[in-house]
């Protein structure tokens, strides 16, 4: 009797053990296996240092077709061509990412494939006025990525917030308004350095943010990823605002942070 319990603890802490992985990995706090190398000083645009060059044509395709100058998307157009979009998401699942893979190639891999994730996402639930209104839009296994599941929470916080570059916040789009604009063309290993500098300097010179000498009032994503926007040991958001913006900030502004729309950034 004894014996048998023991055996029956032992599956059920291994079971508890698999489960909290599972957990651990859509929360975004491991990497699931994924590649997570970092930007070493200033990050270049070329495709010159890598095993493999992704092609990205058919999302930036579609992105040019449904997703309009101000970053709104047609989720109704999309719809029509739903075939390409799963097209593209197969032909990401099928690659392997690695470490011989260059920091441009992996940057603009897990980038897109957020994006497009995402899309993928509000489109299965055609009638949802916020992404938040879909089962665990950030929690649940989305893709499959060399065989291993990953969720949007896993993309963002397991690997793209390891690779050492804060700009990714201003490139991926959660479907919502104050979101960043959803880009209008793919990001690229080519073009990946000035992509990610037109979308962080757009997005904090927009009307998303309020930034005055004496006076900042910030989206929340300043909020939610502050420490990922700090400059050393230096704990203040002002010194990587003053980086973009066209309005220099004294450094001891006060700083406040304005609501966020989760409503989706649907053409209406």
């Amino acid at each position: 009797m004894m014996k048998n319990l023991l055996h029956l603890f032992t599956i059920l802490s291994i079971l508890c053990i698999v489960e909290s992985c599972s957990l651990l990995s859509a929360a975004g706090i491991t990497s699931q296996g994924q590649p997570t190398k970092e930007v070493e000083g200033t990050l270049t645009s070329t495709t010159a240092n890598s095993s493999v060059n992704v092609d990205h044509s058919k999302w930036d395709i579609l992105l040019k077709k449904y997703v309009n100058k101000k970053g709104l998307v047609d989720y109704k157009g999309f719809q029509n061509d739903r075939a390409a979009l799963t097209s593209y998401l197969d032909q990401l699942s099928s690659l392997s990412p690695s470490n011989n893979w260059s920091v441009q190639e992996l940057l603009a891999y897990y980038i897109n494939l957020y994006n497009a994730v995402t899309v993928d996402l509000i489109l299965d639930n055609p009638n949802v006025k916020s992404i938040k209104d879909t089962d665990a839009p950030w929690t649940k296994n989305r893709v499959t990525v060399n065989g291993r599941n990953l969720s949007l929470a896993g993309i963002e916080n397991g690997i793209l917030r390891k690779m050492n570059e804060p700009r990714i916040h201003f490139a991926i789009n959660c479907a919502s308004i104050s979101c960043p604009p959803l880009l209008r063309e793919a990001y690229t290993a080519g073009s990946i350095n000035e992509q990610l500098d037109r979308a962080t300097r757009d997005f904090i010179n927009s009307e998303k943010n309020n930034i005055k000498k004496n006076n900042v009032e910030l989206s929340s994503i300043f909020d939610f990823y502050t420490k990922d926007f700090y400059r050393g040991s230096n704990e203040s958001l002002i010194p990587y605002i003053n980086e973009y913006a066209t309005v220099k900030v004294n450094t001891n502004a006060a700083v406040t942070f304005l609501p966020y729309n989760w409503d989706l950034n649907d053409q209406q």
